[in-house]
């Protein structure tokens, strides 16, 4: 599976032959089974991770068991809690695979080198956060702004293939509504 990111960096970056070995060298591939955790709540996230198989998600439960989904990570998507990784304090969220998925694992210590060595990775990750940063500026509107309807019809228009490989329980969560309202949803689309 690192010839999945070997291709993705080649894709983002002009890399030459040793750049290329120095960062997927840096990369640890991982096997996450469906329903394992990559990292729980509490836990100091110390890899950056990079999906090459599978799908991932990102969530909280809150003191009445309620999951809130914050993103999900398929093929080619990084994920990983930034400020834990950033800070060294305990993340506050979970992270596990929806499928059953592998991911290449960089240490936060190599990956910020790779930064500081590789000017091709340090414009890829910098070009990273800043489309993550209008994500989630686009995710705060659309969460404030739309209603249920109009917030399942902008995922399935951003990330067709999501609705395909997670639970509609995961995707009502991710879109903060309740499961019975996006049924609702789902059917008065269909009858259109």
């Amino acid at each position: 599976m690192i010839e999945v990111f070997k291709t993705y960096l080649q894709a983002k970056g002009s890399y030459t032959a040793e750049e290329l070995e120095k960062v997927t060298a840096a990369a640890v591939i991982k096997k996450v089974r469906k329903r394992q955790y990559l990292s729980q709540e509490g836990d100091v996230t110390r890899n950056h991770a990079f999906v090459t198989k599978g799908c991932l998600r990102t969530y909280t439960v809150d003191e009445k068991g309620i999951e809130h989904i914050l993103n999900f990570a398929i093929e080619n998507w990084w994920i990983g809690d930034r400020e834990s990784i950033q800070t060294g304090q305990p993340s506050i969220y979970n992270i596990d695979a929806i499928e059953d998925s592998e991911v290449a694992l960089i240490s936060k210590e190599k990956f910020d080198q790779l930064c500081f060595e590789v000017p091709a990775f340090n414009n890829m990750i910098n070009a990273i956060l800043q489309k993550s940063f209008l994500v989630a500026q686009n995710r705060i509107h659309t969460f404030l702004s739309l209603t249920a309807e109009e917030k399942y019809l902008s995922l399935l228009e951003k990330f067709p293939h999501l609705n395909m490989r997670v639970p509609q329980s995961m995707i009502a969560s991710y879109l903060g509504i309740t499961a019975e309202t996006l049924s609702r949803v789902r059917k008065q689309i269909a009858q259109r």
